[in-house]
């Protein structure tokens, strides 16, 4: 369907536009009007047009390497969708769906160089729509990228943070109690034997005081390694509420998904209800 240059100066890219060019722009471009739940394009199809939304909901979306449909966008009014593919002149990236009753104008490639030859500014405004699309696509792969809590752990800990949990791995394992005990032993076994010569003789003044040193100091470093263990375990549940929301959003768009064919089959039966009925009528009035 023709544009009218009336419809084009309500759309924010073209508002910068003269009279002249508008009309015609205009006389390149045309409207578009899409059904509820159409298909503008899917992924793979030639892109020969970008859209302007003019009207309406559009859904783009594309896939991830695991099979899961992602949303890249959802234009409003005056807003580009399947701009970048339209411009390299490659297969669309995304797919396109009209959620309701959409209005969209559809540019090509040769549209947009007779714009710029006459209004080179009006580029910049095409950047800047460009622009947005792309660091909403960035902020999906930032809230999208699965993230190693393990990861996430080790690049928010100290020194200090290594170190509380070294001492304390080491101090809860086999190496630390056998070393201990043999040095217990030895330490013990040494004063006894020399007696009178002993430099720390039963019942081991010394030995006490450094053991008594030993557990004052190990205590508060073993409570820093368990405060440590609940900021892990808080990080960790932070990772699988991002993951369980994912995974809710992905059920939801199932469930919307088995909802659209379901009223698409029951659109298909309500049309052949209605061919069986005027076949039927046909029939009795022969």
């Amino acid at each position: 369907m023709a544009c009218k240059a009336e419809e084009l100066r309500q759309i924010p890219l073209f508002a910068l536009l003269d009279d002249e060019e508008t009309a015609v722009l205009a006389e390149q471009v045309e409207i578009k009007k899409f059904a509820p739940r159409q298909r503008i394009y899917k992924l793979g199809d030639p892109s020969g047009h970008a859209y302007v939304m003019m009207l309406g909901a559009v859904r783009v979306t594309t896939v991830d390497q695991d099979h899961q449909e992602v949303l890249v966008d959802e234009p409003r009014d005056g807003e580009f969708f399947g701009f970048a593919s339209m411009l390299e002149d490659t297969p669309h990236q995304t797919t396109a769906i009209a959620m309701e009753e959409t209005v969209c104008v559809a540019v090509s490639r040769d549209d947009i160089a007779a714009l710029l030859r006459q209004k080179p500014m009006a580029g910049m405004d095409m950047l800047t729509s460009v622009s947005r699309q792309f660091h909403a696509s960035q902020q999906l792969v930032r809230l999208r990228a699965s993230r190693n809590s393990n990861d996430v752990i080790e690049k928010e800990m100290s020194f200090g943070d290594r170190i509380a949990d070294s001492v304390a791995r080491f101090g809860g394992s086999w190496t630390f109690i056998i070393l201990f005990g043999v040095v217990l032993v030895v330490y013990s076994g040494t004063n006894i034997v020399l007696k009178g010569r002993a430099w720390d003789p039963y019942p081991f003044i010394l030995l006490n005081l450094f053991l008594s040193m030993l557990a004052a100091i190990q205590a508060p470093v073993i409570m820093m390694s368990q405060n440590r263990q609940d900021t892990k375990d808080r990080v960790r549940g932070e990772l699988d509420y991002d993951v369980n929301l994912r995974a809710e959003a992905e059920i939801q768009t199932l469930s919307r998904k088995l909802n659209m064919l379901t009223d698409k089959i029951g659109d298909v039966d309500d049309l052949l209800r209605e061919q069986l009925k005027l076949n039927g009528d046909s029939s009795h009035v022969r």
